[in-house]
């Protein structure tokens, strides 16, 4: 959510539409993105690991 303040912010700050367009369009990829990385968190979440492996998952934030 803080990632999408600045293009937000930038997007109200501009009267140009080719930056508008731009500034809109990455937002869009950045809410693909977030939802990508939310359903792979979870499907690793659900899945069932060696405590060797969740551990080193955990270590690197994927769980």
């Amino acid at each position: 959510m803080t990632i999408a303040t600045l293009p937000e912010s930038s997007i109200a700050a501009t009267d140009d539409a080719e930056v508008d367009y731009k500034l809109r369009t990455a937002l869009q990829l950045l809410d693909v993105v977030e939802t990508r990385e939310e359903r792979a968190i979870d499907r690793l979440a659900d899945g069932t690991f060696d405590d060797d492996l969740r551990e080193r998952r955990g270590d690197l934030g994927y769980l």
